[in-house]
């Protein structure tokens, strides 16, 4: 698990015009909340911030007024179109304290030979982890399998400390056999033909 220091600001200017402002001067608006505390609004450093959000459940240092605070990303707001990030709230988390979040789902190995289709039913896996060891991703075999197998939640082994928080049948992975296009009919072909 990662974490990241970054020193935030507090900010006292609500609404849009603020947030444009904000985002002018390269910095992103968001909130921090939890443990029963008032939400604070904060600045954060843009590029600083976006290249922590590339990793999967960050656990983000805050530098807050002279106070040193653990955080990890609840919701992101970003540019639909140019990708940029609009807002983000952070939670406030413990060290030792158990948090959920998702975590991402990758595959590793081949399908057995022949004409299968890998669906993932679930991109994510949720997961209740200490806050200081959550895991960046599960990974999953599917070394071997044909059409009609699946991989269940409860088929997932995880790392140690972390349990899952999603019902252990859900489906997380499954094997489905191609569907061939049928060829077209020899009137159908031919009346194609003259149109």
């Amino acid at each position: 698990m990662s974490e990241v220091k970054l020193a935030a600001e507090s900010r006292t200017e609500f609404g849009k015009g603020a947030a444009r402002r904000v985002r002018r001067e390269g910095k992103v608006p968001g909130v921090v909340y939890g443990h029963g505390t008032d939400p604070v609004h904060v600045t954060l450093p843009g590029h600083e911030l976006l290249l922590a959000l590339r990793t999967p459940n960050v656990l983000i240092s805050l530098d807050l007024d002279g106070k040193s605070e653990l955080a990890i990303p609840k919701a992101v707001q970003r540019d639909p179109l140019k990708g940029f990030l609009e807002h983000v709230d952070l939670l406030l988390v413990k060290r030792g304290e158990k948090v959920a979040v998702e975590v991402p789902v990758q595959t590793e190995g081949e399908l057995a030979p022949g004409s299968f289709i890998l669906e993932h039913v679930l991109n994510t896996l949720t997961v209740e982890a200490e806050a200081t060891h959550i895991p960046e991703s599960v990974t999953v075999s599917v070394e071997g399998l044909e059409a009609g197998a699946s991989i269940h939640a409860k088929d997932i082994t995880l790392p140690k400390g972390t349990t899952l928080a999603v019902d252990e049948d859900a489906v997380v992975i499954q094997v489905l056999a191609a569907q061939a296009e049928e060829p077209a009919a020899e009137g159908e072909t031919e009346a194609a033909a003259e149109a």
